[in-house]
């Protein structure tokens, strides 16, 4: 059976000379691992539309333990990424985020759009890039299941205080009273990154990213996300290493 979707190039394998292997997040049907022939063959139509973080129009044939690409087009190739090294680290954690949480073999739209909106600011940079970084992991959490519970405190119920605290484990938050009295240990932070924070969770899709935060506080804050989502995943993520050690460099 063959079918017609769009999707974006996660993770590429070569295989042999001419081949390669690829995963990619598609809106009809999620993930897909699929084969595609000749792909490594720069006068393929196949090569542009199936390289890493190509986002195509797709034709796949379905067998019966397989896929595989017939044709790809090449929508977008987010080309500003490859010119920045700390940037496209960042997009590639973005990626294995989506390999270990999208599903598989079922619509996916809402994840790809995220992604795709994600990469488009940040290969455009449209917006600084932790912050993009903070709204992609909170939100591709919560459409995954693991919506944290920010509304309130949660031992007293008070809707904001100053300082309020965070904790990744549970996904609770915290008034500071409350934490302090409890001996509760997680993210410390100042009311304005509490909102920002519940934004990433309960916005509308289209105001996402129009948040604004001070730069020094984007940083704290998203320490708290990545451990949120390390601790709900129960997997640590190289890419996200990797990223960190280049904003280092």
């Amino acid at each position: 059976m063959k079918f017609k979707t769009r999707g974006l190039i996660l993770r590429e394998q070569n295989i042999g000379e001419r081949d390669k292997l690829v995963w990619m997040l598609t809106d009809s049907h999620g993930i897909l691992r699929a084969f595609v022939r000749g792909a490594k063959n720069i006068k393929s139509p196949k090569c542009a539309g199936t390289g890493l973080l190509s986002y195509a129009a797709l034709s796949v044939f379905e067998g019966r333990d397989s896929y595989s690409v017939d044709e790809a087009q090449a929508l977008e190739q987010f080309i500003g990424l490859r010119r920045d090294i700390v940037n496209m680290s960042l997009a590639q954690y973005f990626c294995e985020l989506c390999l270990h949480l999208c599903p598989t073999g079922q619509e996916a739209r809402e994840h790809l759009r995220l992604i795709l909106n994600s990469l488009y600011l940040l290969s455009r940079r449209k917006r600084p890039p932790e912050q993009i970084k903070i709204c992609f992991e909170m939100r591709l959490i919560t459409l995954c299941g693991y919506m944290p519970d920010l509304v309130m405190c949660a031992e007293c119920g008070v809707y904001e205080s100053p300082e309020m605290v965070f904790v990744p484990h549970t996904g609770k938050l915290y008034c500071a009273a409350c934490a302090d009295r409890l001996g509760i240990q997680g993210a410390r932070l100042p009311i304005a990154s509490v909102t920002a924070l519940r934004h990433t969770v309960y916005a509308d899709f289209e105001r996402l990213f129009s948040f604004e935060l001070k730069e020094e506080l984007l940083a704290p804050l998203s320490l708290a996300t990545e451990r949120y989502v390390a601790t709900m995943t129960q997997k640590d993520y190289p890419t996200l290493q990797f990223y960190k050690s280049m904003l280092q460099a």
